[in-house]
């Protein structure tokens, strides 16, 4: 069973906090779907939300096409100009019920 092969990226809104994420798949061969913040990150940011399970990713942009999230692996270079993001968490709500 073979999925349709998606290139372009879903500019949205969170369903549960409406705040603006790019849901995208990414990779050609075990491909994440990543739901990604866009706002972007500084490297001191990125080194602090940084965890094994929330990965960051670069935000590749090129003028007629859609944005494109990209790996970011040893092989990334440290001068990188597009912005870097990482995956969308919910910021914690404040309890909607008295009990």
């Amino acid at each position: 069973m073979t999925r349709p092969r998606a290139t372009g990226a879903a500019d949205s809104r969170c369903p549960s906090c409406a705040a603006p994420v790019l849901v995208q798949w990414v990779g050609d061969r075990a491909a994440l779907k990543v739901t990604a913040d866009l706002r972007p990150l500084t490297p001191e940011q990125q080194a602090a939300v940084w965890e094994p399970n929330r990965l960051i990713w670069c935000l590749h942009s090129r003028p007629h096409a859609s944005p494109q999230l990209r790996w970011l692996s040893r092989w990334h270079p440290p001068g990188c100009p597009h912005p870097h993001v990482t995956e969308h968490r919910c910021p914690p709500t404040e309890p909607t019920t008295l009990f």
